[in-house]
């Protein structure tokens, strides 16, 4: 049996339930890489959500925020499953 491994990642946090809601809107509309998950343990943060996607997308996420005026509080590297 093979066992999972812990890989990092790079995890987008919000001040907002309402933040973390739009910025998942717009990764739909824009095709961003990633997905909503809790935020992980590890991080502290204004609301329970985060975004979570490979660390080498991590750039093309921090853009995406700027060019559509995405509400994020911070970005972190986090190993996860």
């Amino acid at each position: 049996m093979a066992l999972r491994k812990k890989t990092p990642h790079a995890v987008l946090t919000f001040p907002t339930t309402q933040a973390a809601m739009a910025f998942e809107e717009a990764a739909r509309s824009y095709n961003l890489p990633g997905r909503m998950i809790p935020v992980p343990s590890a991080i502290s943060a204004g609301c329970g959500l985060s975004w979570c996607a490979p660390t080498d997308k991590r750039d093309e996420l921090l853009r995406a925020c700027t060019t559509h005026q995405l509400d994020y509080e911070g970005v972190h590297t986090v190993d996860l499953y």
